[in-house]
């Protein structure tokens, strides 16, 4: 019984697992406020330690007036600051939604420097109103008053600090630019991890393998939002056998679709629990950016697809995700960190990201919603022909696929010859430019 308690444990305190939990903790608004309140109160009874100690010559009078003045103000300032900041942020939330997407929610309600404002303005609030009862009840002498005076002041400082820096940052939260900049930013950073762990640690399973073995299902319905593989690995490990994960995270879990497969040692005279591995993989109701980087790529999608609906006709945002799914696909082209010699989860195997599908995630609704936009045309056709230089032959079929669909497209929806002929003559270069490394590519071999 020790070694599943133990891998169980490991399992629980991974990094991993605390990067995941950390993530959640960051998309609730009460967390940091209630820290810092907390966090207000212990400081008002710590200023009463420095009573136990001689008053010194060199520490000033205060008196309990000035310090009970300066509470006061505070006190009667920083609930209405604390409502006003709420009220700015529900404000930039509802806008993120509405001109972007439902999706970018989470990182909007993450944004730190707006938790850090409100924590602040209530933690003062508390601060002040806490120090100002036991003020009045004469709960300090010399010392204590001087601390708290000194403390009030740092307080007060702070939020000032807070408040200034907040006030730029809330101009721009929930506006499209900065939603896009949030999305790209944590695209990028599941990207690199990702290509960094393209197995997520485990073995690599070769495309078009036939999983064998024993499926597990889920037994409800949702999107796997993160893959244990400690849990899986520990499991593989006690039955003897192996592991081969069938849903990565961002797949849509049903009890009809398989998790994962796994075999067993012939041997093996335990009975297996395949509760174990369902267990092991997290569902929920919503896709989330963690480890899931087609989600991200989603996004900036859909952010486009609105862009480009007849309500808003905004074809400037489209061709500046264009711009940014391009910096991403070459990002995730980019050499990335050293792998381990050897996988951290040997009995597991996983399949690797295809990247046919995330081009289909990001372009394809960029494509068929600005078919009749010449200018979206254009771009796209131009990040076509420069991820298809990238030097990987995935990333250079999938470009020249869509350079295809996205010309076909355009030739279904543009109906002025000119705008036509525009869009070809930039498809005729990407798809010729891609070929010709092919056929150069091949004569160098």
């Amino acid at each position: 019984m020790a070694g599943p308690d133990l891998a169980s444990l490991s399992s629980l305190f991974s990094r991993d697992t605390l990067r995941f939990v950390l993530r959640r903790i960051r998309e609730r608004l009460w967390v940091k406020p209630l820290f810092i309140g907390i966090l207000s109160v212990v400081a008002v009874f710590l200023a009463k330690l420095s009573d136990h100690y001689e008053q010194s010559d060199w520490i000033p009078v205060i008196t309990t007036d000035s310090v009970q003045s300066l509470l006061s103000v505070m006190a009667a300032s920083m609930l209405p600051i604390a409502m006003f900041a709420v009220a700015s942020m529900v404000s930039a939330y509802s806008s993120a939604s509405n001109t972007a997407t439902p999706r970018s929610f989470p990182l909007v309600i993450s944004d730190d420097v707006s938790q850090n404002a409100l924590s602040a303005f209530m933690g003062a609030f508390i601060f002040s109103v806490v120090a100002l009862t036991a003020s009045k009840n004469q709960y300090f002498e010399g010392n204590g008053r001087f601390t708290l005076f000194s403390l009030t002041l740092l307080v007060l400082a702070f939020v000032i600090f807070t408040f200034v820096r907040w006030v730029d940052r809330i101009a721009r939260l929930g506006r499209l630019g900065t939603t896009v900049d949030q999305a790209e930013r944590a695209t990028a950073a599941v990207m690199r991890r990702r290509r960094d762990a393209p197995t997520l640690g485990g073995v690599l399973l070769p495309a078009g393998s036939q999983p064998a073995g024993d499926a597990v299902f889920a037994d409800e319905v949702g999107y796997v939002q993160r893959i244990d593989m400690e849990a899986l690995q520990a499991f593989a490990k006690k039955t003897g056998g192996t592991v081969v994960v069938h849903a990565l995270p961002g797949a849509f879990a049903l009890p009809g679709r398989a998790l994962a497969f796994y075999t067993v040692d012939p041997a093996l005279q335990e009975a297996v629990d395949p509760g174990a591995l369902v267990r092991a993989f997290r569902i929920g109701g919503d896709r989330l950016f963690d480890d899931d980087p087609r989600f991200g790529l989603v996004v900036l999608a859909e952010i486009a697809g609105r862009a480009l609906s007849p309500a808003v006709n905004d074809p400037g945002t489209a061709i500046d995700i264009v711009g940014t799914l391009t910096r991403l696909f070459v990002l995730w082209n980019a050499p990335g960190e050293k792998a381990q010699d050897a996988p951290r989860f040997d009995r597991v195997h996983v399949p690797l990201l295809e990247v046919a599908a995330m081009f289909d995630d990001a372009f394809t609704p960029i494509a068929r919603d600005g078919a009749a936009c010449v200018e979206v045309g254009v771009r796209l056709q131009k990040a076509f022909f420069a991820l298809g230089l990238c030097g990987d032959d995935a990333l250079r079929d999938a470009a020249l696929r869509h350079a295809r669909l996205a010309l076909a497209r355009a030739e279904q929806a543009l109906t002025l010859p000119e705008d036509l002929n525009t869009v070809r003559d930039f498809a005729a270069f990407a798809l010729q430019s891609g070929q010709g490394r092919t056929r150069s590519a091949g004569r160098a071999g």
